[in-house]
């Protein structure tokens, strides 16, 4: 996607003052590709690859490659880096103890995909232990293994490689998302182009149904425009795929939203499930991408009954307005009320448990996987018809 710039004021900064960019290109890229079959090399996950591509065009901002030794015990510990700036979950690059001696205590290092294919270097400045237990605890709030972030973090090698990276650009959009692939030096181009002064930022990873309807178009009657922002890394296997989601969501845009004053755009992350920590986590990285505002409702990135139904909310009161740089809206659970004839929440209805109608991801799962139709006061007919088609086809 190409944007033009224009007068219009800039909005609030990225997260640390500027936008990190770590893409190599013309000369700087052929030198590193020359360079490499010299260097000792690693295979970046496909979470590892995600998060480098996300550090290189600045949504991690101001992180300019994995976490130390020091930053990643102030952000397990005190959900800060080192140098203050608020951080709520460790970005790291691990291996296996048996791979260490490959790797000296610096020096440069060829990055590959999962394929085997170069895409950049890490600049290599600490190898370091590190103990999984504790950032689970801490992280995570669990040590449980059958809790998916946990689980992935177990997985992991025991060693960390803390450096600032340097990816082969341009990134590739993420196959079949060639559309919708923004950066947020992109993003911000396009708000200034709009003339948007303030942007909501919303995160989901489930089809967009009424509830979610409901609060964000209540955020845009403060807002000048609304950045909707579907994660389509991985995620759980029983969570609906990213490409259906994708075209919900545009069915949904096409009948029910101003087009002037919304943009849909991928978030090519991993869901870590890390609950309220993630929830700042997610509202450091829409910053980046020129959001002033960002929703937190009920049980954001949450997993299984791991999180309160408003720890995702209750954990930014641990920071300042001034550390965040991004206005949080919080939401209460919203549903439809048969008698109100309307969606609400509990702020704003009266009625009793009986008149409400709301649906869980699972419960919605469920009626799809038996053909049954989902309810029109829970999901706008052309979403379901979408998912029906998805599940039937399945």
């Amino acid at each position: 996607m190409v944007v033009k710039a224009s007068a219009t004021p800039s909005l609030s900064a990225p997260h640390g003052g500027k936008l990190v960019q770590r893409l190599l290109e013309g000369q700087a890229a052929a030198a590193l590709r020359a360079e490499a079959p010299g260097l000792p090399s690693l295979t970046l996950s496909a979470r590892e690859l995600s998060d480098a591509q996300l550090i290189a065009q600045g949504a991690f901002s101001p992180l300019e490659g994995f976490l130390g030794s020091a930053d990643y015990k102030s952000v397990v510990k005190d959900m800060r880096l080192a140098s203050g700036a608020v951080w709520s979950v460790p970005v790291t690059l691990s291996i296996p103890t048996e791979k260490r001696s490959a790797f000296r205590a610096s020096g440069r290092v060829a990055l590959k995909d999962p394929q085997g294919a170069l895409v950049g270097a890490l600049d290599l400045q600490e190898v370091y232990e590190y103990d999984k237990r504790a950032e689970a605890r801490l992280v995570y709030r669990t040590e449980e293994e059958k809790h998916a972030g946990v689980a992935n973090l177990y997985a992991q090698g025991d060693l960390l490689l803390g450096g600032k990276i340097s990816l082969l650009g341009p990134l590739a959009p993420p196959q079949g998302y060639e559309a919708f692939f923004m950066s947020p030096a992109q993003s911000r181009q396009l708000f200034q182009q709009k003339g948007w002064r303030t942007v909501v930022g919303f995160q989901t990873r489930n089809p967009v149904h009424r509830a979610h309807e409901y609060i964000q178009k209540c955020a845009m009657e403060i807002v000048d425009g609304l950045l909707l922002h579907p994660l389509v890394g991985d995620t759980k296997g029983d969570d609906i795929p990213g490409s259906i989601r994708m075209e919900c969501y545009q069915v949904l845009l096409e009948k029910y939203y101003p087009a002037s004053r919304v943009t849909l755009a991928i978030y090519p992350a991993f869901m870590r499930y890390a609950g309220p920590r993630e929830a700042v986590f997610h509202a450091m990285a829409r910053k980046n991408y020129g959001c002033t505002h960002f929703i937190v409702g009920r049980d954001h990135a949450g997993v299984g009954r791991y999180y309160g139904t408003y720890d995702a909310q209750h954990i930014f009161q641990e920071f300042t307005s001034q550390e965040l740089g991004i206005q949080p809206l919080f939401f209460d659970n919203s549903f439809y009320c048969t008698a109100c004839a309307g969606m609400a929440t509990e702020k704003t209805c009266p009625h009793d448990a009986s008149k409400r109608l709301s649906l869980s991801g699972t419960q919605v799962r469920d009626l799809l996987s038996k053909g049954e139709k989902l309810p029109p006061e829970m999901s706008r007919p052309e979403v379901a018809e979408v998912l029906r088609k998805a599940y039937t086809a399945g």
